[in-house]
């Protein structure tokens, strides 16, 4: 396996704040690699930065060997990855389909959007069946099967998943995690934040856990599963 994505000594900052401290990790490709860590570990603002959204204050971001830590959020689309935003980010008033069509925004090829709308309908069927409904109408767990279907629409090669199981019941977050495990097997590597740490690091391929900013512990998913550190700190085991 190659490197798909690398992250080479991150500094990221909200003005005095340092948020993100330095951190290097990879994400080889086809792989599904976690993040866990509690609320303000830098998680989010980790993916953030990657997609473009946030500029760096020092350290490099490659994505299939090429740098984009200065590239613009809507090229870094264009090139293959695809950030699932935490809490949805849907347009509430649009049609499920026009929420759809916008993760396609940067494509051309009609026919092939035709055939991607097709396959985000197989994959998550109550989208199909209620198409032209105002998005803002869903549920948590179908905002968030909706908003996991955009970021298909732009046929990433690489998608980054932040929190996708916020809020959700356990019917709800267990069917989103089945649909992490569906997307890998169909090629897409996967780079996962979650707070419910058991669920991502069974799914993981590899797994980084942050605290207040640093990576403190690496490992693969089962590894960190059985880690007695990340028993106590994240599984609330004893």
């Amino acid at each position: 396996m190659t490197a798909m994505l690398e992250i080479k000594d991150l500094e990221v900052a909200y003005g005095k704040i340092v948020a993100v401290k330095k951190i290097s990790f990879s994400v080889e490709q086809g792989q599904v690699v976690s993040l866990i860590g509690t609320n303000g570990a830098g998680k989010t603002t980790t993916l953030r930065t990657i997609s473009g959204l946030l500029r760096p204050t020092h350290g490099e971001i490659l994505f299939q060997g090429q740098r984009i830590d200065q590239a613009q959020a809507h090229d870094i689309v264009t090139m293959g990855l695809a950030h699932c935003p935490e809490g949805r980010k849907i347009f509430p008033r649009l049609s499920v389909e026009e929420n759809l069509r916008l993760g396609a925004f940067a494509r051309n090829d009609h026919s092939a959007v035709r055939t991607d709308l097709d396959a985000a309908y197989e994959l998550f069927p109550i989208l199909g069946e209620r198409r032209k409904q105002p998005a803002g109408t869903f549920s948590g767990g179908e905002q968030q099967m909706l908003a996991m279907g955009r970021a298909m629409m732009s046929r990433p090669k690489l998608m980054m998943l932040d929190e996708p199981s916020m809020g959700l019941s356990p019917i709800m977050m267990k069917r989103i995690m089945s649909t992490v495990s569906e997307l890998q097997k169909q090629g897409t590597t996967i780079l996962l934040v979650e707070q419910n740490a058991q669920a991502a690091l069974k799914r993981a391929d590899f797994g980084y856990v942050l605290e207040v900013g640093k990576i403190v512990l690496s490992g693969t998913g089962r590894d960190l599963l059985t880690n007695d550190e990340v028993r106590k700190a994240y599984l609330g085991e004893d």
